[in-house]
């Protein structure tokens, strides 16, 4: 029997899952993602990765502004009375009455394991907490966030100085591969989905570019994990003389020195409890990335130098 799938999805994450779905065969009716943005300095429209992807598949697509009070997308969902809606980080929030327009419901692709790190900034926020693993989570959809009930959740091991971007790519291939072994039973109504053990919810924040502010103060793994968890945006920086400097790889030192005093001519810069971390590539507020070696030979900021936080 011909089922119909509806993907919602928006940046590079959900591709690959997108693009397992349609090469395995899965009829892919619509695909739902956000609406083309504008570049920062607002001369360039940038469409979504999955809007580019959907186009050279020919695939179907809708790009509203919200789906919040949006009657022509419910008149449209429920007269298409697709079998399944899968949602990948498509950065919008299903309304309650859109949950019932689909035979099996909305299915949601979450990177992380539920229910820790509910919200929009799971992967981040797992790096920034030092946690020892992370993974993807299969869950039904409900209108509370991020907390309906799951049918499989795939861990992995969140290695030393892994960043953001590397994690979501890992994360992502793992959900292509995973969501195969269980649509099936999904779309056939026999996937075992249980409830999620609500008193260990953690929240994923969304992330600002203020919570990339470097405090020396912290200890140095905890710098570390904001150096990973925040690359390559918004990233981890600190100011020095006005001029914003955002570290794009670190690693822990082991010289001592006063609370944001560089401690050397390899840029090693002291933090709390009597650590170090060494900056390994950084990137000046308006130039280009560099490995540290080059850096310096330019840099105003020298051995002695103090970086106080702001």
């Amino acid at each position: 029997m011909h089922k119909k799938i509806v993907f919602m999805g928006t940046p590079l994450f959900a591709v690959p899952i997108l693009k397992s779905l349609y090469q395995n065969g899965y009829p892919i009716s619509v695909v739902y993602t956000q609406p083309p943005q504008k570049s920062e300095r607002g001369q360039k429209i940038n469409k979504s990765p999955i809007q580019n992807i959907a186009e050279t598949l020919s695939i179907d697509y809708r790009n509203p502004q919200s789906l919040k009070d949006n009657d022509e997308e419910y008149r449209f969902l429920k007269k298409l009375n697709a079998d399944l809606a899968i949602v990948v980080a498509y950065g919008q929030i299903i309304p309650k009455e859109f949950l019932s327009l689909t035979k099996n419901g909305f299915v949601n692709i979450h990177g992380s394991i539920l229910p820790k790190w509910r919200g929009a900034a799971p992967i981040q926020r797992s790096i920034m907490n030092l946690d020892a693993e992370t993974g993807i989570s299969i869950m039904k959809i409900v209108e509370e966030l991020d907390s309906g009930p799951i049918s499989n959740v795939y861990k992995i091991k969140l290695k030393k100085n892994e960043n953001a971007q590397e994690i979501s790519e890992k994360l992502s291939l793992l959900a292509a591969d995973k969501i195969l072994d269980n649509i099936d039973e999904i779309l056939d109504n026999r996937a075992n989905f249980s409830e999620q053990d609500h008193t260990n919810a953690t929240y994923a924040k969304k992330i600002k570019k203020t919570d990339g502010m470097i405090n020396w103060n912290d200890e140095a793994n905890k710098i570390i994990g904001k150096i990973n968890g925040l690359f390559p945006s918004p990233g981890a920086f600190f100011i020095f003389k006005g001029e914003r400097y955002k570290i794009l790889k670190a690693e822990i030192g082991n010289s001592l020195g006063k609370i944001g005093e560089v401690i050397n001519d390899k840029l090693e810069i002291s933090c709390g409890n009597n650590q170090s971390i060494k900056i390994l590539e950084i990137q000046r507020q308006g130039k280009k990335p560099q490995k540290i070696n080059e850096f310096i030979l330019g840099s105003q900021i020298k051995k002695g130098s103090v970086i106080v936080n702001v």
